[in-house]
């Protein structure tokens, strides 16, 4: 258990902690998935509307109705070829595969909850020390790779969040990160080798990329990375 959360709402923040945990096991790809986009088998004009069709149900199960977009809006923007009906097919075929169970652990469900543990120890006059847009923006460059989709949620994000603590030197936090390790039953072993391949990545950006990546790098992984939701679930 990490022994410093006492207030109420830190106690709220590791429900949720132990909630992902817990889901988050059941929600990894398999490894013949990966592979399978690996070995770029898959054509790109299906690429396109199955990783378009998990982004639209992704909207549809996060967002309020009035925020979900219509789909020919979403075709137009994304600037693909197929119709609405190819879309609605393709969002059924997900749907039936994943046996109709949208809900996923992401790398930043983790970095949301890890940062704001983080901050509900640390005093108030340096809360606005670690920031969260730049963490955010970091994981958006590691998910330009696909390597990245063979991590555990929770390592990745803590892999993350570890590296920016030790590269601005917030020493105070660092007895944080070990606490939240030893809570999420991160082995040293896999956290060194995940903080070893996020710091080559963010090496090759600076810091002006790294707030705001490559919008064409990100649209190839948003499709990537929803279809390897997809490989999973047609190899259950």
């Amino acid at each position: 258990m990490i022994e410093v959360l006492t207030t109420t709402d830190s106690q709220k923040l590791l429900h949720q902690l132990n909630a992902l945990l817990e889901q988050e096991l059941r929600c990894q790809p398999k490894v013949c998935g990966l592979r399978l986009i690996e070995s770029a088998k898959v054509q790109p004009k299906h690429l396109g509307c199955v990783g378009l069709s998990c982004f639209y149900l992704a909207v549809k199960s996060t967002e309020e109705e009035r925020n979900v977009p219509l789909a020919t809006d979403l075709i137009r923007i994304s600037q693909y070829r197929f119709t609405v009906s190819d879309l609605m097919r393709m969002e059924k075929i997900v749907l039936e595969k994943m046996c109709w169970k949208v809900k996923a652990t992401t790398a930043f469900q983790f970095l949301q909850l890890y940062y704001s543990l983080l901050q509900e120890n640390m005093p108030r006059e340096r809360k606005s020390s670690l920031n969260f847009e730049r963490l955010e923006a970091q994981l958006k460059a590691c998910y330009c790779r696909i390597i990245f989709s063979k991590a555990k949620p929770s390592v990745l994000a803590l892999s993350i969040i570890a590296l920016e603590i030790q590269a601005q030197k917030y020493i105070e936090l660092t007895e944080g990160v070990e606490r939240l390790q030893k809570h999420s039953k991160i082995s040293g072993r896999d956290l060194t080798f995940w903080q070893e391949l996020v710091s080559k990545c963010l090496a090759e950006y600076s810091s002006n990329k790294c707030a705001k990546p490559n919008v064409q790098k990100l649209k190839w992984i948003v499709e990537m990375d929803c279809f390897r939701v997809y490989c999973k679930a047609t190899e259950a």
